[in-house]
């Protein structure tokens, strides 16, 4: 009786598209806000006064900013140890954050405080729920 050697299951090719694909919600969560924060952004830079198209244009470049780069993190977060990518999320919303606080008029040195203020926070809450979901 001839024994059968065991055949090794073959991997498909997976192109460098589908390995970073995200999922609709993936993609509509970030799109949503990036809509919200560049109509924010905007609110604050009308200040009450009539709309402009500058102020159109600040909508449309800072929420497509923001949603490219969340998305982009999406796509490369799980390649990142989880110190760095709890310091990434954090720069992306302290200054994403302070960019909003800076619109309002005050001086640099206070938006910028802000901004590390909340990046720092962001930083702990997300290196903790990073350190206690991940084996």
């Amino acid at each position: 009786m001839a024994t059968q050697v065991p055949t090794r299951p073959t991997r498909r090719h997976v192109s460098p598209l589908e390995r970073f694909h995200l999922s609709p919600p993936a993609l509509g969560i970030p799109l949503l806000l990036g809509i919200i924060y560049g109509a924010y952004a905007a609110y604050i830079a009308r200040g009450g006064g009539p709309a402009t198209y500058g102020q159109l244009a600040l909508a449309l470049i800072s929420g497509a900013l923001l949603a490219l780069l969340i998305i982009g993190l999406l796509r490369f977060q799980h390649s990142l140890m989880r110190e760095l990518r709890a310091a990434a999320w954090g720069t992306l919303v302290g200054c994403a954050m302070g960019f909003l606080y800076s619109l309002t008029g005050h001086s640099v040195l206070l938006s910028s405080g802000i901004g590390l203020a909340l990046a720092v926070g962001t930083v702990v809450i997300t290196f903790y729920a990073f350190y206690m979901h991940e084996p």
